[in-house]
C-alpha cells in the first residue's frame, strides 16, 4: 500500500497531532497490516461504514478512489452499493452511485470483461473487424473442435462471413448483435446461445455502448471462414436506434 500523507497535506498546520495519527497510525499501521485484512477488504469495510453513517462527502469519494486502486472492480462496487442501499437508505445509494459513476465509468476497459478465461490477445485484423477485439484460445487446432473466447470493445463488429461447418456462440458478457443475411438482427445478452448452421452468411459484434464477449465453438475441418463485406455504419446505427 502506498504511503498516505492526506492528514499532513490538509491538516498539518492546523491539527498536527490529528494529522500524525491519521497518517502514522490509521494508515501506516492499521491499513498496512495485510495479515489480518487485505487493502481491498479494508476499503470495502470503510466504504460501507461511511455510507452507513451518511458521510457522503469528499472523504467517501477518496475512499472509493482508494478502493478502486486496491482492486475493487466496477461490478463489485455496484453490488456493494446496491445491497447497502437496502440497509442504509435508498437516497444514500443514489448519492454514492453518482460518485461511483464518476470514478469508474470513464475508465472501463476490456480487462473488466475478461470473463472466466481471461482477456486474451488483441487481434490485429482491421480488414475483418471494425474495432478492437481480443481472442483467448481455449481449445486449439489439436482438438476436433476449436473454442475461443472473443471480446469486442463497444461498437466493434465483424464482417459478414460464412463457416462451412457452422458455429455456436455462447454469450458470456455484455450486449451485442447477431444477424443473418436477409433476416432481422437479434440483440444478444449474457446466457444467449446462437446456433449457426454451416453455409449461413452472418455477422456479430458488440452493441454501441457495451462490451460483448462470447465463446465461439466451431469445426474447422472444412476450412477457414469465408470473409465477406461489412454492414455500413448507417445500418449499424439504425439497429442501435430501434
Amino acid at each position: 500500500m502506498k504511503k498516505v500523507t492526506a492528514g499532513r497535506d490538509y491538516l498539518g498546520n492546523l491539527a498536527p497531532e490529528f494529522a500524525a495519527a491519521n497518517d502514522d497510525v490509521l494508515f501506516a499501521q492499521l491499513w498496512a497490516n495485510e495479515e489480518a485484512l487485505s487493502p481491498k477488504q479494508r476499503s470495502m469495510i470503510t466504504i460501507s461504514a461511511l455510507m452507513g453513517a451518511g458521510i457522503l462527502d469528499e472523504s467517501l469519494k477518496s475512499h472509493l478512489e482508494m478502493g478502486k486502486e486496491n482492486g475493487i472492480t466496477k461490478k463489485e462496487i455496484v453490488a456493494m452499493v446496491t445491497q447497502l442501499a437496502f440497509y442504509t437508505g435508498w437516497p444514500k445509494g443514489w448519492a454514492v452511485f453518482a460518485m461511483v459513476a464518476e470514478i469508474y465509468q470513464e475508465e472501463e476497459t476490456a480487462k473488466d470483461h475478461a470473463g472466466l478465461f481471461g482477456l486474451g490477445e488483441l487481434l490485429d485484423d482491421p480488414a475483418h473487424f471494425s474495432g478492437n477485439v481480443y481472442v483467448k484460445d481455449i481449445l486449439d487446432f489439436n482438438y476436433p473442435m476449436i473454442a475461443d473466447q472473443v471480446t469486442f470493445e463497444p461498437g466493434c463488429i465483424n464482417n459478414y462471413h460464412i463457416h462451412a461447418a457452422g458455429q455456436i456462440l455462447l454469450v458470456t458478457d455484455g450486449a451485442g448483435w447477431y444477424q443473418e443475411e436477409g433476416k432481422p438482427a437479434q440483440k444478444l445478452h449474457v446466457g444467449d446461445i446462437v446456433k449457426i448452421p454451416g453455409g449461413v452468411k452472418h455477422w456479430h459484434g458488440a452493441a454501441k455502448n457495451s462490451y460483448f464477449s462470447h465463446l465461439a465453438l466451431e469445426d474447422w475441418s472444412k476450412g477457414q471462414p469465408e470473409w465477406l463485406e461489412r454492414i455500413s455504419e448507417e445500418e449499424y446505427n439504425a439497429l442501435e436506434e430501434e
